[in-house]
């Protein structure tokens, strides 16, 4: 565990980190407070935040209920523990696709896929973030094509990979999306580990597999 001066200096982090509206820190948070977690990134950003949620987030990374069970868990330890670094924890994953264009792009995912617009940045915009549910995608403006078309198609290259939990549900999307008028590179196929799965073309080539249990 670090020593209790670095988690205070990491819950100021925390709290400065949403006054900002910094919006990798809304993941933290809805993963961490039980009631945060079913916020939208915004919603958790609009909430009321103090330091006292922020070092109880901090608790709760570090395996304690709250400020006041980890403040006395490094009392109870021994001097040597406290140095010992905490193993570090993924508390979300974000594919960076590579578009033409930023607007084009996030009009795509809004209308088409039913993601939401997080934020576009730039003038004009380079960079951006679309979300739907729990599945961020960052958008990077690029000149040209990073990846050659045909080796992405031969090999079937994906860009990003999305999951639902139930058959019905992959199913359900899949409609969702042909009544869009989605261009697919494969339409809905059970797969022989046991998955349903397809993969869908956005405007800029990039595949993007979505995927569930078959049952």
């Amino acid at each position: 565990m670090p020593d209790l001066e670095n988690l205070r200096k990491q819950a100021k982090l925390v709290l400065r980190w949403h006054r900002d509206r910094y919006y990798p820190v809304a993941a933290q948070i809805r993963s961490g407070l039980p009631r945060f977690s079913r916020m939208t990134d915004p919603e958790i950003l609009a909430q009321t935040f103090k330091l006292s949620d922020a070092q109880e987030l901090v608790a709760r990374q570090h395996g304690f209920e709250n400020w006041q069970a980890l403040r006395t868990g490094l009392q109870n330890m021994p001097h040597h523990t406290e140095k010992t670094s905490a193993k570090a924890v993924i508390t979300a994953a974000e594919p960076e696709l590579f578009v033409a264009d930023i607007k084009a792009s996030c009009d795509f995912f809004s209308a088409k896929l039913g993601f939401e617009i997080v934020f576009r940045y730039g003038e004009p915009p380079f960079y951006g973030q679309v979300k739907r549910d729990g599945a961020a995608l960052n958008l990077r403006r690029v000149e040209r094509p990073a990846i050659d078309p045909d080796l992405r198609d031969r090999e079937q290259l994906l860009s990003a990979a999305l999951t639902v939990a139930t058959g019905d549900e992959i199913k359900q999307l899949f409609l969702e999306f042909q009544a869009a008028g989605v261009s697919f590179f494969q339409t809905l196929k059970r797969e022989p580990w046991g998955a349903k799965n397809f993969i869908i073309r956005d405007i800029d080539g990039n595949l993007l597999l979505f995927a569930g249990p078959a049952e």
